[in-house]
């Protein structure tokens, strides 16, 4: 498992537009075969601050992920809105094991 955490912070006036923008994606994610979740959060003291947390199955599944279209969609979208660059980095599963990433399938999984 390769574990992606992107922090995101956008424009005050864009936080809806972007939440609806990466729901959009998210679901589309989680429908990958090489996505084992793809979870979105939003900071509760600083709502313009988000996070997406990505679950891949493989180290190859990322550059995947990032040539579907919902993703170039989501990016070329998104872009605009953010107040900085978005930051990401990459870590190892250490726990729960890797099937405990796994998404419920009835969350899409």
């Amino acid at each position: 498992m390769l574990i992606v955490v992107v922090e995101v912070h956008v424009k005050a006036e864009a936080v809806a537009a972007f939440r609806e923008a990466t729901l959009a994606n998210a679901r589309a994610s989680v429908q990958e075969p090489g996505v084992a979740r793809f979870d979105f959060i939003q900071r509760k003291d600083d709502p313009t601050r988000f996070a997406l947390i990505e679950v891949y199955r493989t180290a190859e599944a990322p550059a995947a992920h990032k040539q579907t279209q919902h993703y170039l969609t989501w990016r070329d979208t998104v872009a605009p809105m953010m107040a900085s660059p978005r930051v990401s980095h990459q870590y190892e599963n250490l726990a729960p094991a890797d099937q405990g990433w796994e998404m419920p399938a009835s969350l899409g999984g």
